[in-house]
C-alpha cells in the first residue's frame, strides 16, 4: 500500500471514530478512485455502513473485500456481524467461524460468534464463546452485556444480574445496562416465588 494511501485509510479511521461516517466512507471512496483492489478501503466502507445501520450497502462492500481476499478474518467478521445485525445467523456463523480461524482467541470476533451461535442453534456453545471472549477481555461491556442478555434468556439470573452489576461499575450511566439489571432482577423474584409455590 502506498504512503497516501495509508494516510487516507488513516484519516478514514479519524472520521469513524468520531463518528464522521460519511466523511469517512467519501475519503474510501477516493481511495478507490486511485485504486480499485484496496481491501481495508472496502472494508472501512463497510464498517460505516454497519455504524449507519445500512446493512445493505455494508453487505455489499464487505463482499467486495472478499473477491480481493476471501481470508480476510476483518472481512469475514465485519460481514457476519451484518449478517447478525439482521437475524441471518446461519450465515453469521459461518463468516464468524472464517474469521476466527483466520483470527483465535480475538475477543470481538469470539464476541458476535458467541452471540450468533447462542440465537441461531446452540445455547450451550454460544455461552462457552462469550466467557472465552469475556476470559480475554473482563473489562469489555459489549462483551458482558451480551453475555448477561444470553444468561437472561437462559434463564441464569444471578450469573446475568452479575455481569450487568459489573457493566455499571465500569459504566455507570448505562443505560441499557440498568434496564437488563432491572429486568433480571424481577425475573428472578418472579421464578423464586414460582419454585416456592411449587
Amino acid at each position: 500500500m502506498d504512503n497516501t494511501i495509508q494516510l487516507l485509510i488513516e484519516e478514514a479511521d479519524k472520521q469513524k471514530l468520531s463518528g464522521k461516517h460519511t466523511d469517512a466512507i467519501k475519503i474510501c471512496e477516493r481511495i478507490l478512485h486511485q485504486d480499485l483492489y484496496c481491501i481495508e478501503a472496502y472494508e472501512e466502507i463497510g464498517d460505516n455502513y454497519l455504524s449507519l445501520k445500512k446493512y445493505d450497502k455494508a453487505k455489499k462492500a464487505l463482499e467486495k473485500a472478499l473477491q480481493i481476499n476471501p481470508t480476510s478474518a476483518n472481512a469475514n467478521y465485519l460481514l457476519g456481524f451484518t449478517y447478525s445485525a439482521v437475524g441471518h445467523f446461519p450465515k453469521s456463523i459461518n463468516f464468524l467461524e472464517k474469521a476466527n480461524e483466520v483470527e483465535p482467541n480475538h475477543p470481538e470476533i469470539l464476541r458476535c460468534l458467541g452471540w450468533s451461535i447462542f440465537h441461531g442453534d446452540d445455547k450451550k456453545r454460544g455461552i462457552i464463546l462469550l466467557e472465552r471472549a469475556l476470559s480475554l477481555c473482563p473489562e469489555d461491556v459489549l462483551i458482558l452485556c451480551d453475555l448477561g442478555v444470553c444468561y437472561l434468556n437462559d434463564k441464569d439470573f444471578h450469573r446475568s444480574i452479575e455481569l450487568f452489576e459489573r457493566v455499571i461499575q465500569i459504566e455507570p450511566e448505562n443505560e441499557k445496562a440498568q434496564e437488563c439489571l432491572k429486568a433480571a432482577k424481577f425475573f428472578a423474584t418472579e421464578f423464586n416465588k414460582l419454585n416456592k409455590k411449587k
